[in-house]
């Protein structure tokens, strides 16, 4: 079976001025559909820079990047915008949700914004059962615990049933006993659901509760633990 991702020999360097500073230092890394891939690494190891180049938010410097069977450098910026509205679902730290609107209405934009017009109802029920948001759709954020509009970030990022769900730091900003709960539900959503899931973070123990494999890395490269 074909990897759903493959990146290989990814350098990124960023330009300040006349310095260069290398992010990606020939990263090489495949994951398999329904795996779900934990990247362990401190602040600067380069694990952000490597989940912006996958989600084709960023263009590597050289090297390859393939998602679902498609090189993201051949891409134009139309087409990696297309590739993630119907591949790939976000969750990043911050819950980016709009305060204004229902938890309800920020899962819908997301189906808007893709022009999702084959919503899978059912599918959708049973990611909603699996979060435990169901009887919270109708409440604004403040009125949601940190946990809660965490789970609503991850419906929203599922809403249109990307193939791959890519999570950076989807704990970062909860206290203990919600972190458990949103890595346990991720858990549940790979388990169940066969969901593909790359997730980046800093706390190895994340890792080893909830992926089928963690890979670390340090100084840009994927290293031994």
């Amino acid at each position: 079976m074909p990897h759903i991702i493959e990146v290989a020999d990814l350098t990124k360097v960023y330009r300040m001025g006349r310095v260069s500073v290398p992010a990606l230092r020939g990263i090489n890394l495949a994951v398999e559909p329904g795996e779900f891939l934990a990247v362990v690494g401190p602040s600067g190891s380069g694990k952000s820079t490597l989940f912006y180049v996958i989600g084709g938010l960023t263009s590597p410097t050289s090297g390859r990047a393939c998602i679902d069977g498609q090189d993201l450098s051949q891409m134009s910026d139309a087409e990696r915008t297309r590739l993630r509205k119907r591949t790939i679902g976000f969750v990043f730290q911050k819950f980016n949700l709009l305060p204004t609107l229902t938890a309800a209405e920020n899962i819908g934009i997301a189906r808007d914004i893709a022009g999702n017009r084959n919503f899978d109802r059912v599918h959708f029920d049973e990611i909603l059962r699996l979060l435990g948001i169901g009887d919270r759709l109708s409440h604004k954020p403040f009125a949601l615990s940190g946990g809660e509009q965490q789970r609503v970030a991850i419906a929203r990022a599922l809403a249109n049933s990307p193939k791959i769900l890519l999570a950076d730091e989807p704990t970062g900003n909860l206290d203990t006993q919600n972190s458990q709960t949103v890595l346990q539900m991720l858990k549940d959503l790979n388990r169940r659901l066969g969901q593909t899931i790359l997730m980046i973070t800093h706390n190895p123990g994340a890792g080893t509760f909830c992926a089928h494999r963690t890979v670390h890395m340090r100084d840009g490269r994927i290293v031994e633990p």
